[in-house]
C-alpha cells in the first residue's frame, strides 16, 4: 500500500466535519499499519494537525486512534507510547472545557492513555481484547497475586470506558432523535467501539473473580464485588439504552447482561455465566438502500400443477374425457367386484392423500398469509416510525434553523463585539502612543527646562557682568566729570588769577612804563600757558565725548539685553506654565498609577497568603491522611526498620530548622513565599512519613514499646497539626511555637535509637574484635562439647551394661564424631575468612575491612552464634539421654538444629569467596562431613531408641475383653490429646519461627536499606 495513500485517508478521516468517520478510511488507516508495521505515518500526519484547537478534530482522532488501537498491528501500542506525554498534556488542556466536544476529548484522552498503558503491562492481551480461557489464564502465570493486580488493573480501565459512555449521553438530548442527525452520529460513532471492550472486560472479570474466590477468603474479596456491583449496574443500562438507539439497531447487535450480578459466593455459578458477544453484521447497510419485500418474492400464488403421473393414472381409470363417455357403463358393467373394490380402496387413498396435501398447502398459505400480515405490520410500523422521524426531523429543521438565526445574530453580535474589542484595543494602542508621546514629551519639557535653568542662570551672570560694567563705566564717567571739573575750576581759578595779574599789570603799566618789556614777556608766556591749557581742555573734551559714545553704546547694548531678558522671562515663565501643567497631569497617571501597582500589590499578597495557605491545608491534609494510615487495620501488616524510623524523624527535625528559617524570612520579607511554602509541604511529607513510619516500627517490637512508640507517634501527629493551624493564622504566624513538636520527634528518634540494632552502634574496632572474639567462642564451645562427651562416655562405660551401654556409646561416638566435623568446619572457615580478608581489604587494616563490610560480618557473628549454641545444647541433650532423663527426640532436634547454623556458617563465609579458592573448598567438604556427622547422629538416636523400646513388648495375652476395650478406649483418647497437641506445637512453632525471623532481622539490621512500610 502506498504510504501518501493513507496519509490522505488519514486526512479525510480526521477532519473538522461534524460527522462520524467514514468506514473505508478507517479500513485504510488500519491496512496501512499493518502494512508497515507500525503507526509512524500515522504519527506523522497527526503531529501536523492542530489538534488542540479544534474539539471536533481531536474527537476523530481519538476515534480513528483507538480504531488503530483494537485492529491495527500490534506495534501501533509501542510506537504511540512516545506520544503518551503530548496526549496527557492534551487531555489536560480540553479538560478546562466544561461542556461539549471538549469535556468528550479529555475523557476519551484519558481512556486511549490508560488502554495503553493497559497492553504495555499486559503484552498478553490483543489489541482487540479477544483471548480464550487459556490464554486468560496465562496472562496471570497462575499466580494469584498477578490474577488481583489484573482484576483491578481492567476494573480502571472499565472504568474509563464506562465514564466516556456516560459523557456521550449526557452530552446528547436523549428526548429527540439525535441517532438520525450527523452530529449525533459523530458522537456515537465511537461508541460500537467501547461496546466492543466493555464485552470483553466484562467477561474476563467475571471469570477472574470466580478465580479469586476460589482461592482467597471473601472477606478480602469485598472491595472488589463492591466495585464489580457498582460498574455491572452502569453497564447494564448502558447497554439498554444504546440498544434502543436507531443508530445502533443497523450496525451492531449488543448482547444483554443478565438481570442480576453473579454471585461469586457460589462456585458453581460460574456455569451459568454467559459470555456477552457482540455481533456486527458482515456489511451494514443503511435504511435508505434496504429494498422492499414484495408479496410475490414470499408465495408463489399460481396453482399447483398435479404431477403427470396421477393426472395419466387418472386417465387410465376413468377415461379421457374427449374419447369416452362418462355416462357409459357398458365396459363399467363387465368388470369383476374385487377390482372395483380395489379400485375404489386405491381412489380413496389417493383421494386422502390429496386432502392431506390440499390441507397442508391450505396451512402453508395460512402461514404465508400470516407472515405477509406480520411484515405487513412491521413495514406499516416502520413507515410509521419513519413519518415519525420525518416529523422529528422537520421539527429538529425547524429548530436547527432557529438555532441557525441564533447563531447568525450571535455571530453578528460577536462581530460587533470584535469590531468594538478591536475598536477598544486600537484607542487602548492610541492611548499607550499618546501617554509615549507625553512621556517623551515630558522629557523633553523636562530636558528644555533644564536647559532654561541654565540659559536663565547664564543670563543672570551675564547681566550682573553688565551691572558691573555699567556701574564701572557710571564711576568712570564720574570720575571723568570729577576730572573735568576740576580742570575748569583750575581754569577758572587760573583765568581769575590772570586777570587779577592783568588787572595788576594794567595797574603797574600805568605806574611804569619801564617795566613793560618784561611784562610782555610775562604776557606772552602767559598766552602760552593759555594756548597749553585750551589744547587740554580740548583734549578732554574729546575723550568725555568719546567716553559719552561709549556709554551710550553699553546703555543701547544693557536695553537689547533686558529685552531679551524680558523675552526668556516670558517665554520660560510660559515654558513653566505647560510644564507646571504637564506635571499636574503626568502626577495625575503616576497616582493612578500606583494606585493600580498598590491594588495588585494587595492581591499579590492575598495570593501569596492564599498559596501559603493551600500549601498549609495539604500539610495538614498529610498528616491527617497519616494519624488515619495507621489505624487502618490493613496497616498491622507493615512494618519498618529502627533505623529507617530514626532517619525520618532527623530529616523532620532539620526540616522543621529550615521551616523556622523560611518563616523568619517570610516575615521579614513577604516575597519569599515560594520557599516557605516548599518548607510547609516537605515538612508535612516528611513528619506523615515519620508517622507511618513509627507506627510500622512499632508492630516489630515488644508490646509495651510498642504501645509507647504509638502513643508518640499519635501525640507527634497532634502537635504538628496543631502547629500547622497556627501558621493558618496571620496573627499567630509569628507566635507559632514549635517546640512541644521538636520534643515530639526528639522523643520518636530516641525511641528508635533504643530499638536500633546492637551490630549498627559498634565502633569499627569492636566489630572486628568481635568476629575475632565469636569465632574463638565457638571453637571453644566445640572443644568443650567434645571433652564432655568423652567424659559422658567414660561414665557411661563405667556404669551401664548391656544394650543401654552399647546404645549410649553409639550415640556418644556420633556425637563426637559430630564435634570433631564441627570443628573442622570452624577451622575451615576462619581460613576462608583470612583469605577473604586479605585479597579485599588491600590497604586498610583486617578491623577496617570488617567495618566495611559491616552485613557480611554480622552474617558471619550471627552464624558463629548459633554454631556455639547448637553445640552446647547438644551436648546437654545427649547427658539427659545417657542418664535417662533425656528424650531422644530432644537430641535429634539438636542435630538439625546444628546442622542448619553450619549451613548458616558456610553461606556467610563464602559469600564473598572466590569459587576457585582452595579453602572454600576445603569449607565445602566439611560441610559435607558435617552433614554426614549430623545424619548419623539421627540414625543412632532413632536405632537407640528403637533398641530400647523394643524391650518394652506390649503383651496383651493375660487382659479380658473389657480391659482390652477399657485399653483401647484410654489409647484412642491419648491419641486424640496427641494430635491435638502436636497441632498445637506446631502452630505455636510457627509462630516461634516467624517471631526468631522478625527479631533477627532487627537485630542483625535486615531491611536497613528498605525505604517505606512494606
Amino acid at each position: 500500500m502506498d504510504l501518501s495513500k493513507m496519509a490522505v485517508s488519514i486526512n479525510k478521516a480526521i477532519n473538522t466535519q461534524e460527522v462520524a468517520v467514514k468506514e473505508k478510511h478507517a479500513r485504510t488507516c488500519i491496512l496501512g499499519t499493518h502494512h508497515e508495521k507500525g503507526a509512524h505515518t500515522f504519527w506523522a500526519a497527526v503531529n501536523r494537525l492542530p489538534l488542540s484547537s479544534n474539539a471536533v478534530l481531536c474527537w476523530k482522532f481519538c476515534h480513528v486512534f483507538h480504531k488503530l488501537l483494537r485492529d491495527g498491528h500490534p506495534n501501533v501500542i509501542k510506537d504511540s507510547m512516545r506520544n503518551k506525554a503530548d496526549l496527557t498534556d492534551m487531555s489536560r488542556m480540553w479538560g478546562h472545557l466544561s461542556e461539549g466536544y471538549g469535556k468528550l476529548c479529555s475523557i476519551y484522552l484519558k481512556l486511549l492513555i490508560t488502554k495503553m498503558e493497559f497492553h504495555i503491562k499486559n503484552p498478553r492481551f490483543p489489541g482487540n481484547l479477544q483471548m480464550s480461557n487459556r490464554q486468560l489464564d496465562e496472562a496471570g502465570e497462575n499466580d494469584v497475586n498477578n490474577f488481583f493486580q489484573l482484576t483491578v488493573e481492567m476494573f480502571d480501565y472499565l472504568e474509563c470506558e464506562l465514564n466516556l459512555f456516560l459523557g456521550v449521553f449526557s452530552s446528547l438530548d436523549m428526548s429527540r432523535s439525535v441517532s438520525v442527525t450527523a452530529a449525533g452520529q459523530c458522537r456515537l460513532a465511537p461508541l460500537i467501539q467501547v461496546i466492543l471492550d466493555c464485552s470483553h472486560l466484562y467477561d474476563y472479570t467475571v471469570k477472574l473473580l470466580f478465580k479469586l474466590h476460589s482461592c482467597l477468603p471473601a472477606d478480602t474479596l469485598q472491595g472488589h464485588r463492591d466495585r464489580f456491583q457498582e460498574q455491572f449496574k452502569k453497564l447494564k443500562s448502558l447497554f439498554y439504552r444504546s440498544s434502543n438507539l436507531q443508530y445502533f439497531k443497523r450496525l451492531i447487535q449488543i448482547p444483554q447482561l443478565p438481570e442480576n450480578p453473579p454471585n461469586f459466593l457460589r462456585a458453581s455459578a460460574l456455569s451459568e455465566h454467559i459470555s456477552p458477544v457482540v455481533v456486527i453484521p458482515a456489511e451494514s447497510s443503511s435504511p435508505e438502500s434496504e429494498h422492499m419485500v414484495e408479496t410475490e418474492d414470499l408465495v408463489d400464488t399460481d396453482i399447483p400443477v398435479l404431477p403427470a403421473a396421477v393426472e395419466t393414472k387418472f386417465d387410465d381409470l376413468f377415461g379421457t374425457s374427449a374419447a369416452t363417455d362418462p355416462f357409459n357403463f357398458n365396459s363399467q358393467n363387465g368388470m369383476r367386484k374385487d377390482d372395483k373394490d380395489r379400485l375404489i380402496e386405491q381412489l380413496t387413498r389417493e383421494i386422502q392423500a390429496l386432502k392431506e396435501e390440499l390441507e397442508s398447502f391450505r396451512l402453508e398459505s395460512g402461514r404465508l398469509c400470516q407472515a405477509l400480515r406480520g411484515r405487513v405490520s412491521e413495514l406499516e410500523a416502520e413507515l410509521a416510525e419513519q413519518s415519525h422521524l420525518r416529523m422529528q426531523a422537520v421539527g429538529e429543521s425547524e429548530f436547527l434553523k432557529a438555532e441557525l438565526d441564533d447563531l447568525r445574530r450571535v455571530k453578528e453580535d460577536t462581530e460587533k463585539e470584535q469590531r468594538s474589542l478591536t475598536e477598544i484595543e486600537r484607542k487602548a494602542q492610541a492611548n499607550e502612543q499618546r501617554y509615549t508621546k507625553l512621556k517623551e514629551k515630558y522629557t523633553e519639557l523636562v530636558q528644555s527646562h533644564a536647559d532654561l535653568l541654565r540659559k536663565n542662570a547664564e543670563v543672570t551672570r551675564q547681566m550682573t557682568v553688565a551691572r558691573a560694567a555699567q556701574d564701572e563705566v557710571e564711576a568712570v564717567r564720574k570720575e571723568m566729570q570729577e576730572k573735568v571739573k576740576a580742570a575748569q575750576e583750575a581754569a577758572d581759578r587760573q583765568e581769575k588769577e590772570q586777570l587779577e595779574q592783568l588787572q595788576e599789570l594794567q595797574t603797574e603799566l600805568v605806574s611804569s612804563r619801564a617795566e613793560l618789556g618784561v611784562l610782555k614777556t610775562t604776557m606772552t608766556s602767559s598766552q602760552q600757558s593759555s594756548e597749553a591749557l585750551s589744547t587740554q581742555l580740548s583734549t578732554l573734551e574729546s575723550e568725555k565725548a568719546e567716553l559719552v559714545e561709549t556709554l551710550s553704546k553699553r546703555e543701547a547694548e544693557l536695553t537689547s539685553m533686558g529685552e531679551d531678558l524680558e523675552q526668556a522671562q516670558s517665554s520660560l515663565a510660559i515654558e513653566r506654565e505647560s510644564g507646571v501643567k504637564t506635571a499636574e497631569a503626568l502626577q495625575n497617571q503616576l497616582n493612578e498609577k500606583e494606585s493600580r501597582e498598590q491594588a495588585l500589590e494587595n492581591q499579590l499578597v492575598a495570593a501569596r497568603w492564599a498559596s501559603l495557605l493551600g500549601a498549609v491545608e495539604e500539610a495538614e491534609r498529610i498528616v491527617r491522611d497519616s494519624l488515619v494510615q495507621i489505624d487502618d487495620p490493613t496497616h498491622i501488616s507493615c512494618t519498618s526498620s529502627a533505623e529507617y524510623l530514626a532517619s525520618r524523624c532527623q530529616a523532620s527535625l532539620d526540616c522543621m530548622d529550615r521551616l523556622q528559617s523560611t518563616r523568619e524570612a517570610f516575615l521579614a520579607d513577604n516575597t519569599g513565599v515560594s520557599e516557605l511554602m516548599r518548607a510547609v509541604t516537605q515538612f508535612g511529607h516528611l513528619v506523615g512519613d515519620a508517622i507511618v513510619q513509627g507506627s510500622a516500627t512499632s508492630h516489630m517490637v515488644p508490646v509495651e514499646q510498642a504501645d509507647e512508640l504509638s502513643e508518640s507517634v499519635k501525640a507527634c501527629g497532634s502537635e504538628a497539626l496543631a502547629l500547622l493551624g497556627l501558621l493558618k493564622e496571620q496573627e499567630s504566624l509569628a507566635t507559632a511555637d514549635d517546640s512541644t513538636l521538636r520534643k515530639a520527634l526528639e522523643g520518636i528518634l530516641a525511641a528508635a535509637e533504643k530499638l536500633r540494632p546492637r551490630g549498627l552502634e559498634l565502633q569499627q574496632g569492636e566489630l572486628g574484635d568481635l568476629v575475632e572474639q565469636e569465632m574463638a567462642a565457638t571453637s571453644a564451645a566445640v572443644e568443650s562439647a567434645a571433652a564432655r562427651i568423652e567424659e559422658m562416655l567414660n561414665k557411661s562405660r563405667a556404669v551401664d551394661t548391656g544394650i543401654k551401654m552399647e546404645v549410649n556409646e553409639r550415640i556418644l561416638a556420633s556425637c563426637t564424631d559430630l564435634m570433631q566435623a564441627i570443628k573442622g568446619l570452624v577451622l575451615s572457615s576462619k581460613d576462608l575468612q583470612r583469605d577473604i580478608v586479605e585479597s579485599g581489604r588491600g590497604a586498610a587494616s583486617m578491623k577496617e575491612f570488617y567495618a566495611k563490610n559491616s552485613r557480611w560480618t554480622e552474617g558471619l557473628i550471627s552464624a558463629s552464634k548459633a554454631v556455639g549454641w547448637g553445640a552446647t545444647v547438644m551436648v546437654d541433650a545427649a547427658d539427659m539421654v545417657v542418664q535417662g532423663k533425656g528424650k531422644f527426640e530432644e537430641l535429634m532436634v539438636c542435630s538439625h538444629e546444628i546442622a542448619a547454623s553450619t549451613a548458616q556458617l558456610v553461606a556467610a563465609s563464602k559469600v564473598k569467596a572466590d569459587k576457585d579458592s582452595t579453602n572454600l573448598h576445603r569449607l565445602q567438604q566439611a560441610s559435607r562431613g558435617v552433614t554426614q556427622a549430623t545424619a548419623a547422629v539421627v540414625a543412632s538416636t532413632k536405632s537407640g531408641k528403637s533398641q530400647i523400646e523394643d524391650k518394652d513388648t506390649m503383651d496383651f495375652s493375660s487382659m479380658t475383653l473389657t480391659q482390652i476395650k477399657r485399653q483401647e478406649m484410654d489409647s484412642q483418647v491419648l491419641v486424640l490429646e496427641l494430635e491435638t497437641r502436636l497441632q498445637r506445637e506446631r502452630e505455636r512453632l510457627g509462630e516461634l519461627r516467624k517471631k526468631h525471623y522478625e527479631l533477627a532481622g532487627v537485630a542483625e539490621g535486615w531491611g536497613e536499606e528498605e525505604e517505606g512500610t512494606g
